[in-house]
């Protein structure tokens, strides 16, 4: 069944390119460990649930682990369209509940040492996927490389991570100075994960927020909170996204009014932005791209 979706989603790619302006979401954090992965993808099946169509696309090059957190294998990855020039659509896999994702992959050390050839036919693969999907989530890597802040730079708005721990919230202020010092203006949501209640919560938000507002001149607002679920844990111990896993534990619970959240407030701008945001994307990734050549 997965691979007749698969086969389907990608005859409906290859011959539709101009349908849909993808809103393009990165997600980030500072540090390893902090459940950045484990969000992307719960957080993608979320909004799938809102009958949004979702591309979840696996950045953390060399440490992706998204195809893991599914429970199952993907026959390619980002390292097989650069390397053996497959198109994208041919390597994004489907997994629960019709997620379409791409997997991250291993033995790339670096995205764009391309040529002008090989750009083009990336940026043109870049169109036509964001043509099919409401939203494209990028799961980047943990940290800023050279190669990753261009996607991130890219993107409509960039979620932030992070957790209770104090070199978690030092790793992730370190991370968004870094965006500012590039990018004075692009939008950016923090996301407090494994909390073990609002006072932590608030805390954790606070010291982040307040330490952006005060050296980076920036307002940066909580998006949401997800707690520290021991649902959670068994979920990935069993390779099962946890909003499947258990829909009403308090993970899963939160991971849904998060999602809808942020659907209220995002698909406004979203359906009446201008130029589109495929467009948007597309450009500023071709502009960054080219001026680092």
């Amino acid at each position: 069944m997965a691979h007749d979706q698969a086969e389907h989603l990608r005859k409906k790619l290859k011959q539709r390119y101009e349908k849909k302006n993808a809103y393009s979401i990165a997600v980030m954090s500072g540090k390893g460990g902090v459940g950045k992965s484990n969000f992307s993808l719960n957080f993608a099946l979320a909004l799938k649930q809102q009958n949004q169509s979702v591309l979840l696309f696996d950045l953390d090059i060399g440490m992706g682990n998204i195809d893991i957190l599914v429970g199952g294998g993907s026959k390619y990855t980002i390292v097989d369209f650069f390397e053996r020039n497959i198109p994208l659509y041919e390597i994004i896999s489907i997994g629960p509940e019709g997620l379409a994702y791409i997997s991250g992959g291993t033995g790339l050390s670096s995205l764009f040492h391309l040529d002008e050839q090989k750009f083009k036919f990336f940026i043109d693969e870049l169109e036509k996927v964001f043509s099919e999907y409401d939203f494209v989530i990028f799961d980047m890597g943990a940290g800023i490389t050279e190669d990753s802040l261009k996607f991130i730079l890219s993107v409509d708005e960039i979620f932030v991570i992070v957790t209770p721990e104090p070199t978690a919230i030092t790793d992730a202020y370190a991370a968004i100075k870094y965006i500012c010092i590039n990018n004075e203006t692009i939008p950016f949501s923090i996301i407090v994960n494994r909390t073990t209640g609002a006072k932590i919560t608030n805390l954790t938000f606070s010291r982040l927020s307040n330490t952006i507002r005060q050296f980076l001149k920036r307002n940066a607002p909580l998006l949401g909170e997800i707690p520290d679920d021991a649902m959670i844990t068994n979920a990935v111990l069993e390779q099962v996204p946890f909003l499947l896993y258990q829909p009403k534990s308090p993970g899963s619970k939160a991971i849904v009014k998060l999602a809808n959240h942020f659907l209220r407030d995002r698909l406004k701008i979203k359906l009446t932005d201008t130029p589109s945001s495929t467009q948007a994307f597309v450009n500023k990734f071709k502009n960054i791209f080219m001026k680092g050549r």
